[in-house]
């Protein structure tokens, strides 16, 4: 069998697994965000942050709840870092500097994951354990509160009340990405990955001397990364290493826990807002544009031109030969179209235009599918993109699922979608205007401004994953990076929220025959379109200068 065919065997057999989740998953999830009924450990949570589960809140007050609870959590992941040279299971590591610990705080609890440390040269179990681990649930689960949130925004009308943060964080952790995160585990674990809290050991002979291994909880912490669209690795290698993603078929399981919530939440949308198709009309928008990214990414690895790459089949540097092209390509796509950053393949050895393909796949705003809850959430502010431009196409008033989209809606929907591009350009020119950050690069012209634009592109995105060579563990990228990685995680929720809120309030708007179908594939064309070009336009330049460069002069 081909290498070729063989990718694309894999490509099927994901979309057949995907599809047989798909509604089962996406069913069960809109019953978790709609039921009253509090379970016994959920009542235990809520007494001990005394919170009321059944009171509903505005826009103001949820998203004070996500502020509240994402700011403690910083402050007690970087306390845990600083304090680990004293704690027990620290494995003989010392405390983190204060740069890299505010970086991985923030990091962690903004559903990025970038480290720019090696993980097992630096984290003991407990932090690891108590600290990493618990924000990959808790992080996810805030992204899919912020998406449940906005479609209680459609669902409800003449009402600013959008729910309960702390219900909707709790019964997302308890009783959706627990349950699968203990069965994904086991999983991993019959695949070969490791689970345990072992110390330091050396293991074999390696050039004359022993390599030296850390053992941890490493299938209970990889199923939540991928899950939770998370992507920080045990080890420096991430889902390259073995320990991590020991086989083929670890390889494609980790890929579907990637794409499993954001691709099922639309169905959770379609039921939530009373109308199944209009959910299928967004997984549709979602699913064009990812099969598109992964047939280009195999196309530009397997077909790329020169001779060493011909005789090996395809561009292999970087790439691990028990999963091959195939596998790398479609890992890539969907971890750089989602939020979760894991990778099992190192970026900055792809073809300059497959490394241009993981830009783009971030830049679109990662909502094809997206992360869990922040896929969701982009795509639809998409969707009042695209209603708006048809609307000034025929001169008629706006409207999506019975909403108006007025001047309000507009500029709450334009601020989501320029502050993310803002943050990206702006420190990335400073960057590769200031002397300081260039030496950073491990290479010189248009694979090192590749490096910093992917870098900053992946922090303020969320998304976590590194271009590699960039050397990030300094206190210019530990604190910009840090502060990218903040901003482009909450500034985009306030908009959210407060979109959410504005659309409650308003009564529904019958429908009549000129109202645009927004469940048809013209209108998933449109939103295809749209999403390509305001992308196009507006990351177009810096990649013109970085892998567009690169990848027509070789």
């Amino acid at each position: 069998m081909s290498p070729v065919t063989a990718g694309v065997l894999q490509l099927l057999a994901l979309i057949a697994a995907l599809a047989l989740a798909y509604r089962p998953l996406g069913d069960y999830m809109a019953r978790v965000y709609s039921s009253e009924k509090h379970y016994g450990p959920e009542k235990w949570i809520y007494k001990a942050v005394g919170a009321n589960p059944s009171a509903e809140m505005r826009w103001p007050a949820y998203l004070r709840g996500v502020l509240a609870f994402s700011a403690v959590s910083v402050l007690f992941l970087y306390a845990l870092q600083r304090a680990q040279g004293i704690l027990p299971g620290s494995l003989g590591f010392s405390a983190i500097d204060p740069d890299q610990a505010f970086n991985t705080a923030a990091s962690f609890v903004a559903n990025t994951n970038w480290q720019s440390y090696y993980g097992e040269q630096a984290m003991g179990h407990v932090v690891q354990t108590g600290g990493l681990a618990v924000q990959n649930f808790v992080s996810a689960a805030v992204g899919m509160a912020a998406a449940v949130a906005l479609v209680r925004g459609f669902a409800r009308s003449r009402t600013g009340e959008l729910g309960n943060f702390w219900a909707d964080l709790v019964r997302g952790t308890v009783r959706i990405l627990l349950p699968i995160s203990v069965i994904g585990a086991i999983v991993l674990v019959a695949c070969g990955a490791i689970q345990n809290f072992a110390g330091i050991h050396e293991v074999g002979q390696f050039m004359g001397g022993t390599q030296q291994w850390n053992g941890g909880a490493v299938a209970s912490q990889e199923v939540i990364k991928e899950l939770g669209t998370n992507g920080g690795g045990y080890f420096n290698a991430n889902s390259a290493h073995p320990f991590e993603n020991p086989t083929p078929f670890s390889n494609l399981f980790e890929i579907f826990l990637i794409l499993l919530i954001p691709f099922a939440m639309t169905r959770t949308f379609g039921r939530m807002v009373g109308n199944l198709r209009q959910g299928y009309a967004i997984l549709a928008t979602m699913g064009v544009i990812w099969v598109g990214f992964t047939a280009l990414m195999m196309w530009t690895e397997f077909a790329h031109h020169g001779p060493a790459l011909q005789a090996a089949g395809g561009a292999m540097e970087g790439k691990e030969t028990r999963f091959g092209i195939g596998a790398s390509a479609i890992f890539s796509v969907a971890t750089t179209l989602t939020s979760t950053g894991a990778v099992n393949s190192f970026h900055s050895s792809y073809t300059g235009l497959g490394g241009g393909i993981q830009l783009l796949g971030m830049q679109l705003g990662e909502i094809a599918p997206g992360g869990v809850g922040s896929g969701l959430y982009g795509m639809l502010i998409m969707a009042i993109i695209a209603v708006f431009i048809a609307g000034l196409m025929v001169g008629r008033t706006p409207e999506y699922l019975g909403k108006k989209i007025g001047t309000q809606q507009i500029k709450l929907a334009a601020c989501y979608i320029l502050i993310t591009p803002a943050l990206v350009l702006c420190f990335t020119a400073a960057a590769m205007a200031l002397p300081t950050p260039g030496n950073s690069m491990a290479n010189p012209g248009a694979h090192g401004f590749s490096e910093i634009l992917y870098a900053y592109t992946s922090g303020a995105n969320n998304n976590g994953s590194a271009f590699a060579g960039l050397n990030a563990d300094t206190q210019w990228f530990n604190s910009t990076i840090g502060i990218a990685m903040l901003l482009g995680r909450f500034l985009p929720m306030v908009f959210v929220l407060a979109l959410a809120g504005s659309l409650a309030e308003q009564k529904p708007v019958p429908e009549t025959a000129g109202t645009l179908r927004t469940d048809k594939p013209l209108y998933a064309g449109l939103l295809v379109g749209t999403i390509l070009i305001i992308t196009g336009l507006t990351y177009f330049p810096a990649l013109a200068l970085g892998p567009l460069a690169e990848g027509l002069a070789s």
